[in-house]
Order: C-alpha cells, then sequence, then structure tokens
C-alpha cells in the first residue's frame, strides 16, 4: 500500500512591518527661546510678589476699621465742654485750737448753724492749770507795773507842789519888798531889813525858776517813762487775753453761721492741737469747680460765660482759674451768674459748655482719636480713589468735642482718616482693602 503525502497547508509568513512604520522627528523649542521665557515668567512672578508684598513705609488696612470723614468748611464754634463739680461757695474749716478730750457733743452732723454757736467741749487739766498760772503771772505783772505808774504820777504831783509853793513864798517876797521899798527910801525901814528882804526876793526868783525847769525835766520824763509803761501794760494786758483764750479755745464754737459737715466727732475723743474737726459751708451758695485740659490754659480767662446744660438759660462765669498743671488738667471755678439752679447739692456733678470766643467760619474736620497720635501736625489724607492713605503734613487750630479747625493742608471735600493710628502710626501710607459689600 502506497502512502499518499498531502500537501501541508503553508503557514503565512511572518510580516516584519518593518516596511509600515515611519521615525517621526520631534521638534523642540530654540534654546534661547526657552531661557527667555523661563526668564520672563520668573519676572513675572517677581512682579505680582512685589506689587502684592508690603512696602517699607507702608501698611495694609482694612477700610471698615477706620473712621474716615469729609473735610468740611463751615461754623466753628470754640467752645470746651465740662464736668464741673457742686461745691460751697465759702467754707469754713473748723479745727481744734488746742487739744484735749471731748466732753461734750452739742450739736449733730448737718446741722445748720448760727456764728457763735457751742458745738463741742473739750476737756485739758493742763493747759487749764498752765493758763491759770500764767494767768496769775500776768496779772501780778500789771500790778506792778501800775504801782510803777502810780509812783510816777505821785512824784509828778510833787514837783509841781513845790513849784507851787516856791511861787507863793516868790509872791509873798515880793509884796514884802514891794511895802519896803517906798519906806527905805524915805528912811522908815532900815538898810539892812530892805537888804535882807531884797536878797529873799532875788533867791525866791531863782528857786522857782530852777523848779520849773526841773519840773519840765522831770515831765518829759515821766511822760516817755509812762507811755513806755503804758505800752507794757498793754502787752501784759494782750497777753493775758491770749492765756484766757486759750482756756476759752476749749469751748468750740461755729465761727460763721451756715451748715455743719464732716463733724464726727464722739465723746471721750483725744483731739491734737489744730486737728480738724469739721467745716461749715454757705448755706444756700454754690459754686462750679472743673478739671480743664492743659491745651487751654492759655485760652481761658477769668470772666468767661459758660452755659449750664439742662438748665434753661442760666449761666455761670469763671472766678479763678489754677494754673498748677496735675495729671494734664488744671483747675477753674466758675459762679453763677443770677440764680442758682434748683436742687443743687454738694458734690453733684454738672455739665456746662465754656465759650472761649465767638463763632466763626472755618475749614473744620471732626474731631478724633487721631489728634493724640499725631499732635494735629499731620493727618492721614484718603486718595480719590479710596484704595490708599497717604500722610500728609496739616496745620490745624482750634478744637472742641465736635470738630477741629484746620488752617493749611487740607482742602473742603478731601477725606482724611480721623480713627486713633494705634499700630501705623510711624507708616508714611496706608493701603486700605474694601469688602465684598464695598
Amino acid at each position: 500500500m502506497s502512502v499518499v503525502r498531502l500537501p501541508k497547508d503553508r503557514e503565512p509568513a511572518a510580516v516584519s512591518g518593518s516596511g509600515m512604520d515611519r521615525v517621526i522627528e520631534r521638534r523642540r523649542l530654540p534654546r534661547p527661546l526657552l531661557i527667555g521665557g523661563a526668564a520672563a515668567a520668573l519676572l513675572l512672578v517677581v512682579a505680582i510678589f512685589w506689587w502684592f508684598m508690603p512696602r517699607a513705609g507702608e501698611q495694609g488696612v482694612a477700610a471698615d476699621r477706620l473712621s474716615i470723614a469729609t473735610v468740611q468748611r463751615g461754623t466753628f464754634e470754640d467752645y470746651v465742654p465740662l464736668r464741673t463739680r457742686v461745691e460751697p461757695l465759702l467754707t469754713v474749716y473748723i479745727d481744734a485750737i488746742e487739744g484735749g478730750r471731748v466732753e461734750k457733743v452739742l450739736v449733730e452732723d448737718g446741722a445748720n448753724l448760727a456764728a457763735g454757736q457751742p458745738i463741742a467741749v473739750l476737756s485739758n487739766a493742763e493747759l487749764q492749770l498752765s493758763t491759770l498760772a500764767r494767768q496769775t503771772e500776768v496779772e501780778q505783772q500789771i500790778n506792778n507795773m501800775r504801782s510803777q505808774e502810780l509812783a510816777l504820777a505821785q512824784t509828778r504831783v510833787a514837783n509841781r507842789r513845790a513849784v507851787l509853793e516856791a511861787e507863793l513864798a516868790l509872791d509873798k517876797t515880793r509884796r514884802q519888798y514891794e511895802r519896803e521899798a517906798p519906806l527905805a527910801r524915805r528912811g522908815f525901814v532900815a538898810g539892812r531889813q530892805f537888804d535882807d528882804t531884797t536878797d529873799q526876793l532875788r533867791y525866791e526868783q531863782r528857786r522857782v525858776a530852777v523848779l520849773r525847769q526841773g519840773q519840765a525835766t522831770d515831765d518829759r520824763l515821766l511822760n516817755s517813762q509812762l507811755a513806755q509803761q503804758r505800752a507794757s501794760t498793754r502787752v501784759l494786758a494782750g497777753g493775758l487775753d491770749i492765756a484766757r483764750a486759750n482756756l476759752d479755745a476749749l469751748n468750740l464754737r461755729a465761727p460763721v453761721a451756715g451748715q455743719l459737715s464732716g463733724f464726727t466727732i464722739q465723746v471721750g475723743q483725744s483731739m491734737q492741737p489744730g486737728e480738724r474737726i469739721g467745716q461749715i459751708d454757705s448755706p444756700g451758695r454754690n459754686k462750679l469747680r472743673a478739671g480743664v485740659d492743659e491745651y487751654y490754659l492759655g485760652r481761658v480767662a477769668v470772666g468767661q460765660v459758660a452755659r449750664i446744660e439742662g438748665a434753661g438759660n442760666r449761666t455761670a462765669k469763671v472766678a479763678k482759674i489754677f494754673p498748677q498743671v496735675q495729671n494734664g488738667q488744671f483747675q477753674i471755678e466758675l459762679q453763677f451768674v443770677g440764680a442758682e439752679p434748683p436742687a443743687l447739692q454738694r458734690g453733684q456733678t454738672v455739665q456746662v459748655r465754656l465759650t472761649l470766643s465767638d463763632p466763626a467760619p472755618a475749614v473744620t474736620i471732626p474731631a478724633g482719636g487721631f489728634y493724640n497720635d499725631t499732635g494735629g501736625t499731620w493727618i492721614f489724607v484718603v486718595a480719590p480713589d479710596g484704595d490708599r492713605a497717604v500722610k500728609r503734613q496739616v496745620r490745624l487750630g482750634r478744637r472742641n468735642a465736635d470738630m477741629i479747625e484746620v488752617l493749611d493742608g487740607l482742602q473742603p471735600g478731601e477725606r482724611v482718616v480721623t480713627s486713633p493710628y494705634t499700630g501705623f502710626a510711624d507708616k508714611d501710607a496706608l493701603t486700605l482693602s474694601h469688602g465684598k459689600d464695598d
């Protein structure tokens, strides 16, 4: 049997595909162009960073954090609001002149007193004994002085008596001489007797002259001594009055009429000399006292008028200025013009508006906290687009509680930042950021 070989199916020949693939060449940018593009991108990033980076002297601030006001032209009212305190118009303090123990309290705090009315009684045994001893000593000295004064007066009387007796003897001798003279010329009186009469007349004349001269000298000296004695007596009497006054000072009295306040002493309490025990206030008459910012020290003057708020047309005027500055303020006193507001109480606070000058046209800005940070020498001015505020030097003038007068540096219509500059007072400009609603 023969085997027939069938032909095998031919397997297809493997296709390499090399005839179908084609090499595609990649196109690249020129190297210089790549370098230039990278540099441009880097510059753009730097520019964007520089644009949004805060600059030296500039700070970004949210606009809604600031108070922005418009410069306006209007009328400036030159006044200063004051918070005053009601005080008695006249206050007299009561001090214990002499120390001692309180024995009696005769009145209560708040009582209305008459002048000289007793209010308390003190006791001081040591003072009483020393005062009595001093009184006795002074009275003894006064008695001695009066005795000396009496002796001087007696001496003056004796001198006058001696002169009178000498004048009487002179008159008698003169009459004797006048009788004997014509008889002696006729020989009816012995010459010896007439000579004795003549000598006696001369003697009496000289004696009267000497006594009169002595009396004049004694009178001059006695007058001087008497004047000194009387002056010394007055001094001693004054010392005696002081001694008695010291003793009477233990009885405390009201020096003036008024309402007693601050009187809190108790029976048995020990008081020191000069210790304050209370005060008397003038009844129904009050004044106002206020502290004023030292900025106004040169502008407040005596006689300026202040209107009392909430009291109709009642006013007060500046009566006293105390220029001593403490804690940035000086004190002034105001007295009411006309009737006082009713029902005023000591210690009550009253609002007043002190007028410094008449209203006048001016360029103004609202008052704000910026003034404390800048002293009124510069301010942030908002740009027209509202995105920046730039520092500008200005000159400001008078100010009150509501507005400040602009003298130079700002024009009406410009907008300025009036809120406090805390945190950016050292900056030259502000970048204002606005919210979505702006």
